[in-house]
């Protein structure tokens, strides 16, 4: 039987599920998942392996109109996406009917495989996503479209099949036991960032950045030291909150999610410090890892 491979990436607006959708096709908690909008802001891979296949998924930030230079670098990561994928798998939820015609026009033109997913169904009826199937039908009418629900793992199994119908012939391009092309300073960052996007209102979440300044492994636990970067002194000292419980609640969360990552005990350090405009400025962008 011949392999088949190749990059199947996830476009859609913000919150319709993109991340939930790889990582329930993925298997493995890769993308950190919230309810507030620009959860997202990098491309991530997340590598399924099969005997005689290999899928290697992009989930990506999710379609929007920039206000500053980070916003701007998140749109090229999706339109790096828009040029390199083998299969799109185009993402909206249950009542959805906008979309960027840009972003749409280019999917159409690109003769990519498309697969055109109603997420969240469980949260409408039979009839209005019935209807929804025909609006998207005809917005995307050389395309099949699945209604699914990836948190409970509705027509995920079809979604798969499809998939690998769809895919070229190729060899794997990554080796078979890689999960993701993401260190593990990625995502303990990201398990931190979280932790803020679910606990803090307002602009908080969208004007921090995390980074893993030092991770040192020794046999019975591994030290972690990080910073917690924002634009303003105001915002620091609502990170740190009164008496420094809010901070400590964020480093209790995160600890305990990022032992399980690990499967090590963990010592882990926040310290806020206050970067101004990092979100306009490109070399800290590029030292964020804000890079296509």
């Amino acid at each position: 039987m011949k392999h088949k491979a190749g990059f199947v990436n996830i476009i859609g607006n913000p919150n319709v599920g993109k991340s939930t959708l790889m990582n329930a096709m993925v298997g493995e908690k890769l993308s950190i998942i919230t309810s507030k909008a620009q959860t997202t802001r990098h491309r991530i891979l997340g590598i399924v392996n099969g005997e005689d296949f290999q899928i290697i998924y992009s989930d990506l930030p999710g379609i929007l109109s920039p206000n500053y230079k980070l916003q701007e670098k998140m749109m090229k990561f999706i339109h790096s996406a828009l040029k390199d994928a083998d299969v799109f798998l185009y993402m909206v939820e249950a009542g959805e009917t906008k979309y960027n015609q840009s972003i749409v026009d280019t999917i159409k033109k690109s003769s990519v495989p498309t697969l055109v997913l109603i997420n969240k169904i469980d949260l409408s009826n039979q009839g209005k996503i019935e209807r929804q199937m025909a609006y998207w039908s005809e917005v995307f009418d050389k395309s099949q479209v699945i209604p699914v629900s990836a948190t409970n793992n509705f027509n995920i199994e079809k979604v798969l099949n499809q998939i690998i119908e769809l895919l070229p012939e190729s060899p794997a391009y990554y080796a078979k036991d890689e999960l993701t092309d993401k260190t593990m300073r990625f995502f303990i960052s990201e398990i931190i960032r979280e932790k803020i996007l679910l606990h803090y209102k307002q602009e908080i979440p969208y004007s921090v950045e995390v980074v893993v300044e030092s991770y040192k492994e020794s046999e019975d636990i591994i030290r972690i030291y990080t910073y917690i970067y924002v634009t303003r002194e105001s915002q620091k000292m609502i990170i740190l909150g009164q008496y420094g419980k809010a901070i400590k609640r964020v480093g209790i969360e995160s600890r305990k999610d990022i032992e399980a990552f690990v499967g090590k005990k963990v010592f882990l350090e926040l310290t806020v410090k206050v970067n101004k405009d990092w979100r306009d400025n490109d070399k800290q962008l590029k030292r964020f890892g804000y890079e296509v």
